[in-house]
């Protein structure tokens, strides 16, 4: 049976993959760092090898073998004080496992790039595949790192025949999110009735099992050189925080918060974070981006690949339920 080489299988849309392949018969080689927390791939059966995106030599022994590629991982950081790192591994360490793959003859690659990439229309209406977007565009450092990453593969694609689908995932949400991410630490801190108030912004939901289910089919289905939303349900922020509250026996918040006054606080909060080495709980980046709904579109996916999303109400439930068994509430 032909080997497959999974990136990011510690994190949490890389674990629902894992899981994914392997019901799907796959013998899968899981390449993490040293480092790595292995909570996510614990009593799997699978091949474990070291491997760092940082390091070009690591990527091309962790692929050497394999006929398929599904490359996840990604430094996902809203906010870090020296944007350095995020780039060399999103942007260099991805072109590097790409020709790495390309060199030992992988015959099929699915990269997971990110809706955040992608644009969004003015007029309020979800955003797709297809609608305008430059780099300019890119509000922070994790979302231009991903625009140029994708940008790579896509010319890698095109240039050199590389044989890769992509996939940009919404917002995912579901069981598994150890960090968590961030869109997690929402959800962790709704359901502990830490946020007692909202801006107005707008995520689209998906739960994560939905989104590996789609890395697979856009495996089998997908046209090479293509890209796929991988969504769910667009929602207001206010009402998925409503649907939060409503699953975890808390009040919903009420006090909707203007974006404008909040960016001096947001500084100070990122001053404070440079000093203590922690995480600002908002940014002025983060508010920058809650000025627009990330509403998407899945419709080509749905289309071509046979995708399909679950409600945000049952993502939301696993998430909860996953954080309140483990510990985080």
């Amino acid at each position: 049976m032909t080997t497959t080489l999974l990136t990011g299988a510690s994190g949490f849309v890389g674990a629902a993959v894992l899981r994914r392949l392997l019901a799907a018969g796959h013998a899968v080689r899981v390449m993490t760092r040293a480092t790595s927390d292995t909570r996510n791939t614990d009593g799997l059966d699978i091949e474990t090898v070291h491997g760092d995106l940082d390091d070009p030599a690591s990527l091309a022994a962790a692929v050497r073998g394999c006929g398929a590629l599904f490359h996840v991982a990604a430094d996902y950081r809203l906010w870090i004080p020296e944007p350095a790192p995020i780039y060399r591994t999103n942007v260099d360490g991805t072109v590097a496992l790409m020709r790495a793959a390309a060199d030992t003859g992988v015959s099929r690659i699915v990269y997971t790039s990110s809706v955040a990439v992608l644009g969004i229309p003015k007029d309020g209406t979800p955003g797709d595949e297809e609608t305008p977007v430059t780099e300019a565009d890119m509000i922070g450092h994790y979302k231009r790192s991903k625009y140029l990453a994708e940008a790579r593969v896509r010319a890698l694609v095109a240039e050199q025949g590389l044989p890769a689908v992509i996939v940009n995932p919404a917002a995912p949400i579901g069981p598994r999110d150890i960090k968590p991410t961030p869109t997690g630490q929402m959800v962790r801190d709704a359901a502990a009735g830490k946020m007692p108030a909202y801006v107005d912004t707008g995520l689209c939901v998906v739960h994560v099992e939905d989104v590996a289910e789609g890395h697979w089919l856009a495996f089998e289905k997908g046209e090479v050189g293509r890209r796929y939303v991988l969504g769910g349900e667009n929602l207001a922020l206010r009402d998925i925080l409503g649907k939060i509250a409503a699953i975890a026996g808390r009040k919903p918040p009420t006090v909707r918060l203007p974006i404008g006054p909040l960016m001096p606080v947001a500084k100070v909060m990122e001053g404070l974070a440079r000093v203590t080495g922690g995480q600002p709980m908002m940014t002025a980046e983060s508010l920058k981006m809650a000025r627009k709904r990330m509403y998407f579109s899945s419709a080509r996916a749905e289309a071509e690949l046979g995708y399909t999303a679950r409600p945000a109400d049952t993502a939301l439930a696993d998430a909860i339920s996953w954080f309140r068994d483990n510990g985080y509430l």
